[in-house]
């Protein structure tokens, strides 16, 4: 039965649309936990270490934090592979492209494939810049995470990727948390219109709130 669902258009939809809302409720937390720099070092840094002690001593030291990204990793996989199985079907059902767009057809509808390549390599070099370190500019130092943020923004490149690859999360939120619930049965004519105004809400809060770093730390309010 999984396979027969995972098989069919639906299925995938679905797929994608509870992977995305997954991923939603974690950036509404990554987000508001970013937030706290503008609290100052012992703030920001006393929140980094509290993510590796939460639920002790039932769970060893950074077991819960393993355990959301395993849950992160299976969501972004799920989603990523629908998403491109769908593309690949679409593409076979209409092998040449339309003379004229869709009526209606957003910008942020028209950019979801772009949007999410980017939001994927965002990904990667945003592990590697501040999880591992290893890309990272002005020596990585662990357990210092307020320093190492500081050190990212403090760089036009680390400013131009994190900018970039935000507004291309605006983007692909407004877009996709409508199309979510129209997927999971959660719109209708009568809700439409709030569903597309909670969307916006989001995607602008969100991006806000995660440019609001790399900008205070180019004012000099975070440094």
């Amino acid at each position: 039965m999984a396979r027969t669902v995972w098989d069919s258009s639906v299925g995938k939809k679905t797929v994608m649309a509870v992977s995305g809302l997954v991923m939603l409720l974690y950036l509404v937390a990554h987000m508001i936990g970013n937030l706290k720099i503008f609290f100052g070092t012992s703030e920001f840094n006393h929140y980094a270490h509290w993510l590796r002690t939460v639920g002790e001593p039932f769970m060893h030291y950074e077991w819960t934090l393993w355990l959301i990204r395993v849950v992160l990793v299976v969501a972004v996989v799920a989603h990523a592979t629908s998403a491109y199985q769908l593309s690949r079907r679409d593409i076979k059902a209409r092998p040449s492209k339309y003379v004229h767009k869709k009526p209606g057809s957003s910008y942020a509808t028209r950019t979801m494939r772009w949007g999410g390549i980017i939001l994927g390599l965002f990904i990667v070099w945003h592990i590697l810049d501040l999880t591992t370190g290893t890309v990272h500019s002005g020596g990585f130092e662990t357990g210092k995470p307020y320093q190492n943020v500081v050190d990212t923004f403090s760089t036009w490149y680390g400013n131009v990727i994190y900018i970039v690859a935000m507004l291309a999360l605006g983007l692909h939120i407004r877009h996709g948390f409508w199309s979510a619930a129209q997927t999971l049965g959660a719109g209708s004519r009568s809700r439409d219109r709030a569903l597309k105004t909670v969307a916006n809400v989001l995607a602008l809060l969100l991006t806000a709130g995660f440019i609001a770093v790399p900008v205070g730390v180019m004012t000099g309010v975070v440094s």
